[in-house]
């Protein structure tokens, strides 16, 4: 009888101790996300691509308060994404922020052929192929120059970058000669000829680009650096 005790109180130990075990795993097997009161290096990084970009106005301290807040969701608004002021997973990865819960490289890579074409659908559909696979390169183009941010989506999504982004068409789903143009891109070529911004003549209006000097112009659109 004794020992029987034993064995219903162990068993009682080990219950108790598995239900602890996956309510603390649950809530902590999340992706990481930073959200008001948070602190930290990813709060820093938020901080500091949302105050290049224009969308934050306050310190770059690494403290998550309300002007954080508004400044994330005022990124969200902008990018389509949930309104919410947290940094989650996919507000983190609009911003080109990763991780320790990033896929991996491989899934990273899909991941960025996938947003890209994405861009080329929504503002070169229509172009002849060398032209969209041009308005990959501006992209690419701009992630390598210190001018602009240094990731795929962190050029994409910059505010006011791209008008595919600020109207909405850049939730599309891209083509199969989209997904194309976009691994060409990525694999090297630049039929853009180094440029980092591109227009159409026939409907711009900003004075501005039209002193950008021409590099090449493809359909409708006219690379300039």
């Amino acid at each position: 009888m004794k020992k029987k005790k034993i064995l219903i109180g162990l068993f009682l130990i080990i219950a108790i101790g598995i239900s602890v075990l996956a309510i603390f795993l649950e809530n902590n097997s999340v992706e990481a996300l930073s959200k008001y009161g948070s602190r930290g290096n990813e709060v820093t990084q938020i901080q500091t691509k949302l105050k290049r970009w224009g969308y934050y106005n306050g310190n770059i301290d690494g403290i998550y308060g309300t002007q954080t807040v508004n400044a994330v969701k005022y990124f969200q608004r902008k990018n389509g994404l949930t309104q919410d002021g947290i940094a989650g997973p996919a507000t983190l990865k609009a911003m080109g922020i990763t991780t320790s819960s990033s896929s991996s490289s491989t899934s990273s890579n899909a991941s960025n052929v996938n947003l890209l074409a994405k861009l080329i659908h929504a503002e070169a559909r229509g172009e002849p192929y060398t032209g969209q696979v041009a308005v990959g390169a501006v992209v690419l183009n701009r992630v390598k120059s210190s001018s602009f941010p240094n990731s795929i989506s962190g050029v994409i999504y910059q505010s006011g970058a791209f008008d595919a982004v600020s109207d909405g068409q850049i939730n599309l789903s891209a083509d199969a000669n989209s997904k194309k143009a976009a691994q060409d891109a990525l694999n090297g070529w630049d039929p853009s000829y180094g440029a980092i911004y591109y227009f159409n003549p026939s409907t711009a209006t900003n004075k501005w680009i039209w002193s950008r000097p021409t590099t090449v112009t493809i359909g409708k659109h006219r690379f300039c650096k």
